[in-house]
C-alpha cells in the first residue's frame, strides 16, 4: 500500500511538471486541476477556486493574464461578488472571459441584497459587468447576521428573486456565503428547510484555525456532507492573516483545506507567482495523512484558541455590508 501511494504521488509530480512545462500554453492536455462534485448537482468542478476579490488588486493586463492562466491550467471554478472593488473585479473577469473563456469556467457571484428588488438589481449588474447571460452559481454574500435568514425568507426576500432568477435561466444554482458563526450558518439552513428550499451550495472559512475556534468544520461541513449540499470552502489562509503565525505555510493551509471533504477550495490571487504556487499544490496534490493532520493541529492549537488570526469572525474588518448597510435592502444601486 505504501508503494502504491509513492507511485501515485510520483506520477502526480510528473504531470504537475508537465503542466507547469506548458506553463503561458493551454495545459488542458495534461489535465490540470483534478474535479470533484459539485455536492449534489451533478456537476463537476475544479477543486481549486480563483477567488474574484484578489483581481481587484493588480492591474487590468495582469488580472485578465491570471484568468486566462488559471482556465487553462484546469482551474475553472471562478469566484466574485456583486461589491468586490465597487464592480471592477466583474468588470475585469467578464473582459478577461470573452473568446471563449466563459464556455470553459463555472462562473458563481454573490449578492448583497437582502430584499427581492435588491437582489434582482445587483444581480443585473453583475450579469452586465461579467458579460454573460447566466450565471453557474449565485450566492447570498454574507449572511453574517442571526437577523439574515429571516430577512432573505421573509416575504419579498432575497431568495424569491434568486428562484425566479433560476426558472428565468440566469442562473443554474443557489447557494448563501458567511464567514461570522457556524451558528448563523446552521440557522439559514433550517431556515430554508422550513420554506422547503434547499440551497445547491454553502461558502465558509475552512482552515487550521478554524478547527479550534468556533469551528465551522466541526459544526456546519458535516451538515453539508450529509445532505449532500456543495462544501465551498474559502479562507484557506484566512485572508492572509494565518500566515503571519509563521507556523504554516501557504502550501499547508491549501493542503489542510483541499483535504476536507469539499467541493473547491476558494484562493486569492493577485499575482503570477502566487498562481503558479496555487496550480502546482493542486497538480501534485495528496491528502494529508492524519498524522500530517495532527501534526499541523497541534502546531496552530495554542495560536488558534481565541481567534487571534479569523478577524472576519471576531471583529468587522471583513464585514462589508457593515460598512455599507445600504447593499443590503435598498433600491439605489451603482
Amino acid at each position: 500500500m505504501r508503494h502504491d501511494r509513492s507511485r501515485r504521488a510520483f506520477l502526480k509530480v510528473l504531470g504537475a511538471a508537465a503542466a507547469l512545462l506548458a506553463w503561458g500554453r493551454d495545459a488542458s492536455a495534461y489535465g490540470g486541476i483534478p474535479r470533484r462534485p459539485l455536492g449534489r448537482t451533478g456537476v463537476d468542478v475544479s477543486m481549486l477556486g480563483l477567488g474574484g476579490y484578489h483581481l481587484g488588486i493588480p492591474s487590468e493586463q495582469e488580472a485578465m493574464r491570471i484568468v486566462h492562466q488559471a482556465v487553462d491550467h484546469g482551474l475553472t471554478f471562478l469566484d466574485n461578488c456583486w461589491d468586490y472593488h465597487d464592480g471592477e473585479s466583474e468588470r475585469r473577469m467578464g473582459k478577461a472571459l470573452e473568446g471563449g473563456y466563459r464556455e470553459r469556467a463555472f462562473l458563481m457571484t454573490k449578492l448583497d441584497g437582502r430584499t427581492a428588488e435588491a437582489a434582482t438589481r445587483q444581480l443585473d449588474q453583475s450579469l452586465r459587468r461579467l458579460r454573460t447571460d447566466h450565471l453557474d452559481l449565485v450566492q447570498i454574500h454574507e449572511v453574517i447576521r442571526m437577523s439574515d435568514p429571516a430577512r432573505v425568507f421573509a416575504p419579498g426576500g432575497a431568495i424569491e428573486a434568486l428562484i425566479r432568477a433560476r426558472h428565468a435561466g440566469k442562473t443554474r444554482f443557489i447557494g448563501f456565503t458567511g464567514h461570522k458563526s457556524p451558528d448563523i450558518h446552521l440557522a439559514m439552513l433550517d431556515e430554508a428547510r422550513r420554506h422547503g428550499f434547499r440551497f445547491d451550495t454553502v461558502q465558509m472559512p475552512l482552515n487550521v484555525m478554524d478547527a479550534h475556534f468556533d469551528s465551522f468544520e466541526k459544526r456546519v461541513l458535516p451538515v453539508l456532507v450529509r445532505e449532500g449540499i456543495g462544501v465551498l470552502g474559502m479562507k484557506p489562509m484566512g485572508a492572509g492573516v494565518i500566515l503571519e503565525s509563521r507556523v504554516v505555510s501557504a502550501v499547508d493551509c491549501l493542503r489542510y483545506a483541499l483535504s476536507l471533504p469539499t467541493s473547491v477550495v476558494i484562493t486569492g490571487v493577485d499575482s503570477m507567482r502566487i498562481l503558479r504556487q496555487d496550480i502546482e499544490t493542486g497538480l501534485a496534490f495528496e491528502p494529508l495523512t492524519q498524522r500530517e493532520k495532527d501534526a499541523l493541529l497541534a502546531h496552530t492549537a495554542d495560536l488558534a484558541s481565541a481567534g487571534k488570526y479569523e478577524k472576519y469572525k471576531t471583529s468587522e474588518r471583513f464585514d462589508g455590508t457593515a460598512k455599507h448597510p445600504e447593499w443590503l435592502d435598498t433600491s439605489h444601486m451603482r
